[in-house]
């Protein structure tokens, strides 16, 4: 019953939010685990989640309530190659389940990184859920991150987005 609940408020904050801006102005709410809930302000006050993790890479997972979507934007100052509004392929691995898309190149605060939307409730859940989510291009993988504490921090995401 839990899963059903995760679920239903996930998909829930996915309908409710109506790109990632360049938030520079997050307004923190909570921290939960490793991750940072904060407020996008820039975006019509959608929620995420932000960590950065030992290999350099800060991702952020959030909801778009101007696009009505959500976003995963993962930065990395080894990415150095990265153009702004260049259309990327990309894959995710989330413990063995694989999602193609396309990821827009983005610099945040100078660092590279990208910038990729998705609308998939399952690919969310998985995020919550699983242990690892991996991000691969053309030439192999270049991020691997543990999700620990994802599930209860995209909660409290799901959560603070349904009070904005």
């Amino acid at each position: 019953m839990k899963n059903f609940g995760m679920r239903s408020l996930m998909m829930a904050a996915l309908c409710v939010v109506p790109g990632v801006g360049m938030a520079q102005d997050l307004v923190k709410v909570e921290t939960v685990g490793v991750w940072d809930v904060l407020v996008d302000p820039t975006i019509g006050n959608g929620c995420l989640i932000n960590a950065e993790f030992e290999d350099g890479s800060d991702v952020r997972i959030g909801f778009d309530p101007e696009k009505g979507n959500g976003y995963l934007m993962a930065m990395n100052a080894a990415w150095g190659d990265i153009e702004d509004d260049k259309t990327y392929p990309i894959s995710f691995d989330v413990d063995g389940q694989t999602y193609n898309g396309d990821a827009k190149g983005v610099h945040l605060d100078g660092v590279p990184g990208v910038d990729i939307s998705f609308d998939s409730a399952d690919f969310l859940m998985d995020i919550a859920q699983k242990q690892t989510l991996s991000l691969s291009n053309e030439s192999g993988e270049v991020m691997s991150i543990d999700l620990t504490d994802s599930h209860a921090a995209l909660e409290a995401a799901a959560a603070c987005q349904q009070n904005q």
